[in-house]
């Protein structure tokens, strides 16, 4: 018998078991491994290798399954002990907000599609932008405006995208063009920018990876010059600079504001990424890490890393939205309609690369009304307190050594000892189930990193990974 629609009680009923079991998991999470033990395969195991040819099974077989097979083979990202990579946060407005949008189904790819959709994305985007206190240019008011994407990543490709349409005079087609175009970033640029520019077209020796200042691991201005200038001897053409404002190895911070005043002598597009720290501006007194940005084209951060909004959700404006849809616009006909041709409103298909659209500003919308302005300066300010407090514990011991500066809440941190006992320190410790730390390499050097984000972070749960690490290292050293 094929099992009928979930009507609306049996929907409501529902709903309150999985609400009920989400309140269950985080009250309990802190008793919980950080990390699976399981060996790969497991969970695959542990699932019939078919469907089920009828269905009808009740929400609590889901529920008891999600208990056995899943959590057991879970990272937990919201453990209050989970300080690997950077944080990927949600809280309980974010989580109402995504069943909100999940239950109205909308697909917002254009303004005619869905109306409230788009005004309410436009309107939390200016609400971000003042929060965090950008540049006037990147408002909506004027000739900019911002856009939710899925992540920074994508930022990063739309930017690069719209930087080679400016730079190529709006031939740009990929491969086939008889001049390469450049893109620039720091050694310690992420990622997604080398992908960006692979799926541009640009090859895989497209981005120019440039020197860092040894001691603050930022960008080089003057290395900037010297490789623009060395291009454009050659042929080639600068497109895009990315600056990144809180590296993934150690949080720098590249120089915007010397950075930005080149690319506006030679007319580059200024990207400028701060997918993690960009959240840290809504403490006035962090802004002082984006100085220069009224220099950029485009600006990103990642409200799903650090401000409480689950993923996926990052912020990205641009400083004229113009430059944008015109690189992207594709128009066919079964799209045409009266008010996207009156160019009275936004279509923000024209400023992604997929079409469909979710309505993710409604998890932000629920976030920021939850919080105001004081909750979430409230959360910024504890995640760097708590670093701080991680830090001092790591100055206090002669055998540990901080390996860069902790603006944000991101702590680099090293044994004195060489790189394999590092290695070994760090799997000792996240083999605790207690903790769970990464590492990344600086200049050559294995350093680990410790990452603040949770919500449900203590000093208790700072002060007990300390101890572990200590604990861990005592016997490293005296074996």
């Amino acid at each position: 018998m094929n099992a009928p629609h979930m009507d609306l009680d049996e929907f409501r009923r529902a709903g309150h078991a999985v609400v009920d079991w989400i309140a269950d998991y985080w009250t309990t999470l802190h008793q919980r491994p950080v990390t699976s033990a399981d060996p790969p395969g497991t969970v695959a195991e542990a699932l019939p290798g078919s469907p089920p040819a009828t269905g009808g099974e009740p929400v609590e077989a889901f529920l008891a399954d999600l208990d056995a097979i899943v959590l057991p083979g879970l990272t937990h990202w919201q453990h209050p002990g989970f300080f690997g990579y950077f944080p990927a946060n949600t809280s309980g407005p974010s989580l109402l907000g995504d069943l909100v949008s999940s239950g109205l189904g909308v697909q917002g790819m254009m303004w005619a599609t869905s109306p409230a959709c788009t005004e309410l994305e436009t309107v939390m985007m200016d609400w971000l932008a003042e929060l965090l206190d950008l540049p006037p240019r990147f408002s909506s008011t004027g000739s900019g405006g911002g856009v939710i994407q899925d992540s920074a990543s994508s930022a990063t490709l739309v930017a690069t995208l719209a930087a080679l349409h400016r730079a190529s005079g709006g031939r740009w087609r990929g491969a086939g063009i008889d001049r390469r175009y450049r893109a620039y970033t720091s050694v310690h640029g992420h990622s997604s920018i080398e992908k960006a520019a692979r799926i541009a077209g640009l090859g895989a020796d497209g981005v120019r990876a440039l020197d860092v200042d040894p001691d603050t691991q930022a960008l080089r201005p003057d290395a900037l010059r010297a490789a623009i200038e060395a291009d454009l001897a050659a042929g080639d053409v600068p497109a895009i600079v990315v600056a990144t404002i809180g590296t993934t190895s150690t949080t720098a911070i590249d120089p915007v504001a010397e950075i930005g005043a080149i690319c506006a002598e030679y007319g580059i597009w200024l990207h400028v990424d701060a997918a993690y720290a960009g959240a840290a501006a809504v403490c006035p007194e962090l802004r002082w890490s984006h100085a220069g940005l009224e220099y950029a084209d485009s600006y990103c951060f990642d409200p799903h890393k650090w401000l409480l909004t689950g993923f996926d959700c990052d912020a990205f404006w641009v400083a004229d939205r113009s430059e944008l849809v015109e690189a992207l616009t594709v128009l066919p006909e079964y799209m045409r309609n009266a008010a996207s041709e009156s160019g009275a409103v936004l279509d923000y298909r024209d400023w992604q690369v997929p079409l469909g659209r979710r309505f993710r500003a409604l998890k932000l919308w629920f976030v920021l009304r939850w919080y105001g302005v004081e909750g979430l300066r409230a959360h910024i300010r504890s995640g760097v307190a708590l670093a701080a407090r991680f830090a001092d514990h790591v100055r206090a011991d002669d055998r540990f050594e901080l390996a860069a500066a902790h603006p944000f809440s991101l702590v680099c941190f090293r044994l004195r000892a060489d790189d394999d006992t590092n290695a070994e320190l760090l799997a000792s410790v996240n083999a605790t189930g207690r903790a769970h730390l990464t590492h990344t390499r600086v200049a050559g050097r294995y350093i680990l990193r410790l990452a603040v984000g949770s919500p449900q972070t203590t000093e208790a749960h700072i002060d007990e990974t300390w101890t572990l690490l200590a604990e861990a290292a005592d016997k490293l050293l005296t074996r």
